[in-house]
């Protein structure tokens, strides 16, 4: 009999039909026709005539590993690099997938809420407390650009990069980053939008166009975590801030803005990291 594959082993490692080790793994025959081909999970042994596949029993422990993480919905990508991982490595790769989904299913539920309150007519069910302060002036690094939705995603962190860099020459950023949109961002409007990067300059460099200040000014807000702050449902927090303003007797005198007072890209799902905030009078 021909054989594709076969290694010497000692009887403590028995090979096992794909039946049986498919019975043992917790994997369907199909899933482990799948991992063959993706090079995830061979067998041990492979009839060339026949096709027929045989495993080594110490493969269980990977098998048993692949169908506990494809329990997890891991793509099978990521499953691939669990298995390339070794030791700490592989508990790393898991840990960075499963915040990733915490996130995500943080932010559904976000958006659920959202969608319920626009069906129901912006009913209270979604409601966020709205408060006032005094702003003072700030000296602020900007740029500023006319994006649309899906490009605030990459440009809002490649700006605060540039302009991390930029603060150097001013001692560095010294406060909250400040989003400004000067008009709708949305898949028909572009805004622009402004980053802003807090600076103390005392001997301001006279060529430098993107230093500007930021007039002192009451604001409306609201604070949004993490989950919160995903498009679309963060326009609940833009809709709540308005109405208050409006029940109030108040004028909105300058642009929408988020105030951005912890890392984003860090945050856990529940932690408070911004506030939407509209300038008042």
């Amino acid at each position: 009999m021909s054989i594709k594959q076969r290694e010497t082993r000692p009887a403590a490692d028995p090979l096992l039909t794909i039946g049986v080790f498919a019975r043992r793994s917790r994997l369907s025959l199909k899933a482990l026709r799948l991992y063959d081909r993706l090079g995830l999970l061979a067998p041990s042994d492979v009839d060339a005539e026949s096709g027929y596949r045989r495993y080594r029993e110490s493969q269980l422990e990977t098998a048993r590993l692949v169908a506990m993480l494809r329990r997890l919905d891991m793509p099978l990508a990521q499953v691939s690099e669990v298995l390339a991982a070794r030791g700490r490595e592989r508990a790393d790769v898991i840990e960075a997938y499963w915040k990733a989904v915490e996130v995500r299913t943080a932010s559904q539920r976000e958006l659920a809420a959202h969608l319920r309150s626009v069906l129901s007519g912006g009913a209270s069910k979604y409601r966020f407390a709205i408060h006032e302060r005094e702003v003072p002036e700030q000296l602020v690094l900007t740029e500023k650009r006319h994006v649309r939705v899906p490009e605030l995603a990459t440009w809002i962190p490649a700006a605060t990069v540039r302009l991390t860099q930029s603060a150097k020459r001013y001692g560095g950023v010294i406060g909250s980053w400040i989003v400004v949109y000067y008009g709708e961002v949305n898949e028909d409007s572009d805004g622009p939008v402004e980053v802003c990067a807090p600076v103390e300059a005392r001997d301001r460099i006279a060529d430098d166009s993107a230093l500007r200040r930021e007039p002192a000014h009451r604001e409306a807000y609201a604070r949004l975590r993490r989950a919160q702050v995903e498009f679309p449902q963060i326009l609940s927090a833009y809709d709540a801030v308005l109405e208050w303003i409006s029940s109030k007797g108040l004028a909105c005198t300058g642009a929408s803005r988020e105030i951005y007072f912890a890392d984003y890209a860090t945050a856990a799902p529940a932690d408070e990291i911004c506030d939407v905030a509209f300038p008042v009078a």
